[in-house]
């Protein structure tokens, strides 16, 4: 009897059943099955995610290469998994055309780990294969450099900010301009303009992710950076005591009345890990950022332990993610940067083109 050869239909049909669980679609309809090569009983194709990140990457290769091989007549499935981080609308519109998505970190006060869980998130993403920059934003307590491991001058060529570059994060930050303990005492309007130079006259080039380490509370900052560009998300800083959760929701209500989209909530500090007998203790409380979040409808990214080892780490200039990769602490930061990257997408893809951005003048 006759059997007719594979087709790319046959070959879309059976991917068909595999669906992005986060964008609630099936991969073929979402365009993500690329570069059907068909010869004989072999295939050759590629899966082109939404992020380098993606959870369930491992999954859905598995998953296609299995539903492939059922395939009568195929006899060997290649499958190559890559990612195109889809740009957030209206980015291309402005002076930072090369940047995909600008993602705001803030916390409502100090001292709740925002920047530590900044930088991890940047090189998490990096670590992902994402082009990633890290903008120190937090212009009168500038801890990127110190976290990033470099105290060296940045390179000025012509009007542009060359950043310095680790573990695949560029990165800028005031501090490279403030010394030691040299104060910047300034107002508004030169905290605006540091902001724009650091957004606008940094050559940052290509990037997925732009994460902006926010100064804690409401201020200028956060008013010039969300008035200058159409920034895809916020990401809110909480520690799981009543009074830190609290004031960590006045930057959830600023976002929402900018028009900011809260791409979640990380809970740090979350528990507190005995080094001797490994026992969790909830020393500070637990669970309230996980239930606001829920009361909210707001995506709760995860929790962060308090454990010496990402003091360590931020002290000695690699973020945890990066200098020890297998601890606890950092597969937390993994999961929650694979969540983020999910939201990222989810916010993109169900994106409308935004308000024209005007930006704001000093």
């Amino acid at each position: 009897m006759f059997r007719r050869g594979i087709s790319e239909q046959d070959v879309l049909k059976t991917l068909s059943q595999i669906e992005d669980p986060d964008l609630r679609k099936d991969i073929v309809e979402l365009g993500f099955v690329r570069n059907i090569e068909i010869q004989g009983g072999r295939i050759n194709l590629d899966i082109n995610l939404t992020t380098p990140a993606c959870p369930v990457k491992d999954q859905m290769h598995a998953e296609a290469k299995r539903l492939l091989l059922a395939m009568p007549g195929v006899t060997e499935a290649r499958v190559t998994m890559t990612a195109e981080v889809r740009a957030h609308p209206g980015l291309d519109k402005t002076a930072l055309a090369g940047v995909r998505n600008i993602i705001a970190v803030g916390s409502g006060k100090g001292g709740v780990g925002k920047s530590t869980v900044a930088t991890n998130l940047a090189a998490g993403l990096a670590l992902a294969g994402a082009r990633v920059g890290l903008l120190d934003a937090d212009i009168y307590g500038p801890s990127v450099p110190i976290m990033m491991g470099t105290s060296a001058p940045l390179t000025v060529q012509g009007e542009r900010i060359i950043p310095h570059e680790r573990d695949g994060v560029k990165f800028m930050s005031m501090g490279f301009f403030a010394k030691g303990d040299q104060p910047l005492i300034w107002r508004g309007p030169m905290a605006h303009k540091a902001v724009q130079q650091g957004l606008f006259n940094t050559e940052w080039g290509e990037l997925d992710y732009l994460i902006v380490d926010m100064p804690p509370g409401t201020g200028d900052v956060h008013i010039t950076l969300l008035q200058s560009v159409p920034v895809t998300g916020g990401v809110i800083v909480a520690t799981p005591q009543d009074v830190g959760l609290t004031i960590s929701m006045k930057t959830l209500r600023m976002f929402e009345q900018m028009r900011t989209h809260i791409l979640g909530v990380v809970e740090n500090m979350s528990y507190y890990v005995c080094p001797h007998c490994g026992e969790r203790d909830h020393i500070f409380g637990h669970g309230q950022a996980r239930e606001r979040s829920e009361a909210l409808n707001i995506p709760f990214l995860g929790e962060i332990p308090l454990v010496k080892e990402i003091r360590e780490a931020a002290d000695a200039g690699r973020p945890i993610i990066v200098a020890q990769p297998e601890v606890p602490a950092a597969r937390a930061y993994r999961e929650i940067v694979e969540r983020l990257a999910a939201q990222v997408s989810i916010r993109n893809f169900n994106a409308r083109p935004p308000l024209e951005i005007t930006e704001v003048s000093g």
